[in-house]
């Protein structure tokens, strides 16, 4: 069986599995890392967020094989290490605008967001609601403007 080998939440890791299994499986199945939710399987509904060297990616929808021992994979799980707290500014933005109804959706909206609001200042600007007009992530349970409000207040403190 092909290894596979790359750096997960800040630890380099090797594991065997076929190249076609999704990312998704991977963690899930193999390793143990549960915050990453399976939705759809196609990339839609983006319960599975998680960012591949820093961008928000759909990670049922990546086969193992596309990543490579220089590709440092970040699920929900490693997100507070990125900036050496127990939470995000983020996650605790969720938790103080008390986003979260049944959950299930809320580690790929926060990683989406993440990832959203280093794109605006990356290019040098806040977040606007255009940019959150371009979050597509799937919330059943329809906590959008609650979300939006999170985004933007983290936002602030990032």
């Amino acid at each position: 069986m092909p290894t596979h080998t790359f750096t997960l939440n800040g630890r380099q890791i090797t594991v065997d599995a076929e190249d076609d299994v999704r990312l998704l499986w991977v963690l899930r199945d193999l390793l143990g890392v549960t915050g990453p939710k399976y939705g759809c399987g196609i990339g839609v509904c983006q319960a599975c967020t998680s960012h591949v060297n820093g961008k928000a990616v759909n990670i049922c929808s990546v086969p193992v094989s596309k990543i490579g021992p220089d590709d440092e994979v970040v699920t929900i799980e490693g997100l507070p290490g990125t900036v050496g707290r127990d939470l995000h500014p983020m996650q605790e933005a969720w938790l103080e605008h008390d986003v979260a109804q049944c959950g299930y959706c809320q580690p790929g909206q926060i990683m989406s967001a993440v990832a959203k609001v280093r794109q605006a200042r990356a290019e040098g600007r806040d977040i606007t609601d255009a940019d959150l007009d371009e979050l597509r992530n799937i919330c059943r349970c329809g906590t959008y403007a609650r979300i939006r409000e999170a985004i933007k207040s983290a936002a602030r403190r990032m």
